[in-house]
């Protein structure tokens, strides 16, 4: 309704306004259903143009607007609005557009031919995944599937440290477990891990366990001398470990990087060279650095100390070099908050080398932190991470679906408060709860009826008249534009949002009216109604990667 609207408002502007070009029509849903089903600000646009007031040019739109059966009224308000009141057979339309679609409703192929890679949780593997890191997978898992449902192929990446200070603490964690001695022993580093999932990989290793992780196949070899063979197993171990609790939350990935290889392949040296080469960089006090000020940074970025090494962000640049010869037009880096320094160092990096990488490439989600808390406290632990609560607890806790939720369901840049005790709740007071019972309660009213579903994609809807059910079919009708905005703005929350007020409009739609009524005319077109509202509820849980149960 809301593309039909705008060709129709651009015919009348044209007429109207011959001499403008490129009319910008906006169409909105007003926020009371007195001012209409949808409400455009044009006439207010064109009045400083046209010089004219804008209830007369609200006035001439109207005479120049194209007959359409779908309007059943006009009206211009206030200072010039106007509102549109659609007919009965152009609200119920979305029934039969859902019938027709099935799950590909609200999906479409804007972005299609065109590749994206999002790279997300990128936990080093130094011990179990924490909860932060499960905020960044539920929403990478979710930027995923609404890219992919605007027609995008994404690529889903994971990128990873296995050298350096992290673990380098890590193995001699492991080795000294092998050896039997304790965090409590005097010879235990003060960066050492202490959690007791060191003691799991230490005793698996003198075992000889076979560990086979998506990226990482090793055998331990028994011998707590053996300094490489440690950390090789120790970093297959836990990766093993990841993709166990990342396969529990519904989370997948296709392709592994490590950041060795951008050594070990030199493509860090190669992208140094090129960054000196654009004269981009300059020699100080012993030290090579980056004039990143020329892109925009508050100050200039050593790439290489003077006591050698590159500097954190060398590294990343190269990465990203690697992601833009890999031809991915669209780059999202979901990442933790405190990565948001990388953010104009990364950026700069690739604008000096002058490479056609568009400015402000790659994107960046970066979510905040969360805090956990039962009965009123903060949880601060586990026993087997020893520091933090870890993924895993919360969904053996509350399970997948309401940690999925709860971690996809607020803007990521907003810290949030995981209530344990809400997730549990069988009651409407938790999202999650108070959605899938929507679908369930649908279902059993069609498990009630019994019926042929053929027999309600043909019914008469004309019935569907009431407050409820037009509040219900205009929901239903925005679900494709909160797709796609989401999609955009790379925002799961919008359809979280979006899904707890469509189960609420069903909810009240089931506590007021019956559905399996003597009018069987009625009866059909309400339980059409309610089909294509379980289908819309199914598509938004999916994107969201939660189930929709048919009981509970």
């Amino acid at each position: 309704m809301r593309t039909h609207l705008t060709e129709l408002l651009a015919q009348a502007a044209k007429a109207v306004a011959p001499s403008l070009q490129d009319v910008s029509i906006l169409i909105e849903r007003p926020k009371t259903a007195q001012h209409g089903d949808f409400a455009t600000n044009l006439a207010l646009t064109l009045a400083k143009p046209l010089r004219q007031n804008p209830r007369a040019i609200a006035e001439a739109l109207l005479k120049a607007l194209p007959p359409s059966s779908y309007i059943a009224r006009t009206e211009i308000a206030g200072a010039g609005f106007i509102n549109f009141f659609m007919a009965t057979d152009a609200m119920t339309a979305v029934v039969r557009q859902i019938f027709a679609e099935g799950e590909q409703y609200g999906r479409s192929a804007t972005g299609k031919g065109h590749k994206a890679m999002v790279e997300f949780v990128s936990a080093n593997p130094t011990g179990p995944l924490h909860i932060g890191h499960g905020r960044g997978a539920a929403v990478g898992d979710c930027l995923c599937r609404l890219l992919a449902a605007t027609g995008l192929d994404v690529t889903r990446e994971f990128y990873y440290n296995d050298a350096g200070a992290q673990i380098d603490n890590l193995t001699l964690s492991v080795q000294l477990r092998c050896k039997g001695l304790t965090p409590e022993d005097p010879a235990w580093p003060e960066d050492g891990y202490r959690g007791d999932y060191i003691i799991d990989v230490a005793n698996a290793y003198m075992a000889k366990a076979k560990i086979d992780a998506e990226d990482q196949h090793v055998i331990g070899a028994g011998d707590p001398e053996d300094t490489a063979a440690i950390r090789h197993f120790a970093v297959a171990y836990l990766r093993r470990e990841q993709d166990l609790d990342l396969r529990a939350f519904g989370v997948r990935f296709d392709v592994f990087s490590l950041e060795s290889a951008l050594y070990t392949d030199g493509k860090v040296e190669r992208t140094v060279r090129k960054l000196v080469a654009s004269g981009h960089t300059y020699e100080q006090d012993d030290a090579l650095w980056l004039r990143s000020t020329d892109f925009g940074d508050d100050k200039d970025r050593v790439m290489k100390k003077r006591e050698g090494g590159y500097t954190y962000f060398v590294p990343d640049v190269a990465y990203h070099v690697d992601k833009w010869n890999r031809g991915f037009e669209r780059v999202i880096n979901e990442q933790g908050a405190d990565h948001h320094s990388t953010i104009t160092r990364v950026r700069a990096g690739l604008q000096a080398l002058g490479i056609g990488i568009p400015q402000g490439w790659p994107d960046y989600v970066l979510h905040q932190m969360v805090t956990v808390m039962r009965g009123g406290e903060e949880v601060k632990i586990s026993k087997r991470a020893g520091s933090y609560v870890t993924l895993r607890d919360l969904i053996d806790e509350v399970g997948c679906d309401a940690t999925r939720y709860f971690l996809a369901a607020r803007r990521a840049d907003s810290q949030l408060v995981f209530d344990i005790d809400l997730a549990r709740a069988q009651t409407n007071d938790n999202p999650v709860y108070y959605i899938q019972y929507a679908h369930a309660r649908i279902c059993s009213v069609m498990e009630q009826w019994g019926g042929n579903i053929d027999m309600l994609r043909h019914a008469d809807l004309s019935p569907l008249t009431t407050e409820h059910e037009q509040a219900l079919l205009q929901r239903l009708s925005e679900f494709p534009e909160v797709v796609e905005n989401a999609a955009r703005e790379l925002a799961p929350h919008v359809v979280a949002y979006y899904l707890k007020d469509l189960a609420g409009d069903l909810h009240s739609y089931y506590n007021a009216q019956q559905f399996l009524v003597a009018n069987e005319s009625l009866k059909l077109a309400r339980l059409a109604l309610i089909l294509a509202t379980r289908q819309v509820l199914r598509s938004g849980l999916d994107l969201l990667g939660v189930t929709a149960p048919e009981k509970m």
